[in-house]
């Protein structure tokens, strides 16, 4: 499978995770991180549900994958995220040695490259823009949903 519908395949798994959210009226982020082609580690965006303002879909899929791999480092994994990380995402994806990071949508407001692209080691590999339509859909309906309430 070429590598672009490989991470296809992966962000669509992270737009269900996203999905989920979605449904429970949190802004709908999804991440999927994967180890050597199978999803480890999976998680949504649950802030408000957890009361928590760490619990995003990011770092709920590092822990999730950890606990799975018995392991605090990740080197082996890629990260697959609807919303390009938050800086607080982008220090806990470096601390976890996360090799590739593909997200769909760019954060034009928060995301870690507003501020910086120095968070990461230069070996670690950046893919932006996967599925970017549908994942900046999802998060447009929601907060035009919101809107209208």
């Amino acid at each position: 499978m070429a590598a672009a519908s490989l991470h296809e395949k992966f962000m669509k798994l992270a737009l269900k995770q996203a999905m989920l959210a979605f449904d429970d009226g949190e802004i709908p982020v999804g991440a999927v991180v994967v180890h050597e082609g199978k999803v480890i580690g999976r998680g949504y965006n649950q802030v408000q549900k957890l009361n928590d303002p760490t619990a995003h879909a990011e770092m709920l899929a590092i822990t999730a994958t950890c606990n799975g791999l018995g392991a605090k480092y990740l080197p082996d994994c890629t990260l697959y995220v609807t919303l390009e990380p938050c800086t607080m995402c982008a220090g806990a994806i470096k601390w976890a040695q996360i090799s590739t990071i593909v997200f769909g949508a760019y954060d034009l407001k928060a995301g870690f490259s507003v501020f910086t692209h120095k968070l990461f080691p230069q070996k670690t590999e950046l893919i932006g823009g996967v599925l970017e339509q549908e994942c900046r859909l999802l998060i447009t309906d929601f907060f035009e949903e919101l809107r209208s309430r």
